[in-house]
């Protein structure tokens, strides 16, 4: 079983900043790819960013390009959204979730575990 546990959401102003933290059990974290995902209210839930097992490798929404970084820290079995330059459309729920190949792309079916979400509003 693996569980996902995501932090680091909050409420800043249009412009700021934020880091969101995803950690992980389980003993095969860094044999898969890692996604994150955002649902806002009323709304699907919507592909935000990807990164490879190896880290070599990821994938932007065309809107946070620029602005977001997926990264990640095998040893700590711990995935990263550094989020820049924040708008208030960034405002919803912000999941992580475990890819169900070693590079998974942007579509919610290619990932078979998920986080719990934190919150991140942007205020303008």
């Amino acid at each position: 079983q693996v569980q996902l546990v995501e932090s680091g959401g909050g409420l800043v102003q249009a412009g700021g900043s934020l880091r969101l933290s995803c950690t992980a059990s389980g003993r095969t974290f860094s044999s898969y790819a890692m996604g994150w995902f955002r649902q806002a209210p009323g709304q699907e839930r919507e592909f935000v960013a990807s990164i490879s097992w190896s880290g070599d490798r990821t994938e932007y929404e065309d809107s946070v390009k620029g602005r977001f970084t997926i990264s990640r820290a095998n040893a700590k079995m711990t995935v990263y959204l550094q989020m820049n330059s924040l708008k208030p459309e960034d405002t919803a729920v912000y999941y992580c979730a475990r890819g169900i190949y070693a590079l998974s792309g942007r579509a919610v079916g290619e990932y078979d575990y998920w986080g719990q979400g934190t919150q991140v509003t942007i205020s303008s």
